[in-house]
């Protein structure tokens, strides 16, 4: 998929050095991933990569005009628990932040779950877990189709003092095959 200078596509063992830079960068801005910059590693990347290559879905978004450097990925995968193998879970997306407010990561995400309908009938369920504070992201991924499930107290810590809840949230495939 071509979104003018953009192009989304299924990621690669070989995009590990781009999407280790990607995170490296979005995990500077506060509120940007969960995860610290100090908590970016390769192996990091490399794990959630190869569970989401093997059996999961993974998208890089590069931009062409920018020495096709990758600007955006998203991934989710099956857990291991056989019970839970019509889930994909563990859904992360990351966008550089000069890249943000273009609507690049709704056009990765609809990427993602077009993907999910087309390819993977195995899939009931995509879920994903955002911070109640991000109404931004939740709007988005309510328009997208993501319903809200609940609502976890007190589960992120955003500093010694405060805390936060999440919002556990679901996207369910039309085209299931049971």
């Amino acid at each position: 998929m071509n979104t003018n200078e953009y192009l989304i596509r299924r990621s690669k063992i070989e995009d590990l050095d781009g999407i280790f830079d990607l995170y490296k960068t979005v995990s500077k801005t506060i509120g940007g991933l969960a995860r610290a910059e100090n908590e970016i590693t390769m192996d990091y990347i490399r794990d959630f990569t190869e569970k989401s290559l093997e059996r999961g879905v993974q998208f890089v978004m590069v931009d062409e005009l920018n020495d096709n450097r990758i600007v955006a990925e998203i991934h989710c995968y099956k857990l291991a628990p056989v019970v839970f193998g019509h889930i994909l879970g563990e859904l992360t997306i990351s966008v550089d932040s000069l890249y943000q407010g273009k609507g690049l990561g709704r056009k990765l995400f609809q990427a993602l779950l077009d993907f999910v309908s087309a390819h993977r009938n195995d899939i009931l369920r995509v879920e994903l877990i955002a911070r109640e504070s991000n109404s931004r992201a939740i709007s988005l991924y309510e328009s997208l189709g993501f319903v809200k499930e609940g609502r976890m107290l007190h589960r992120i810590r955003s500093n010694a003092e405060f805390f936060e809840a999440d919002i556990p949230m679901a996207w369910f495939n039309p085209n299931f095959n049971k």
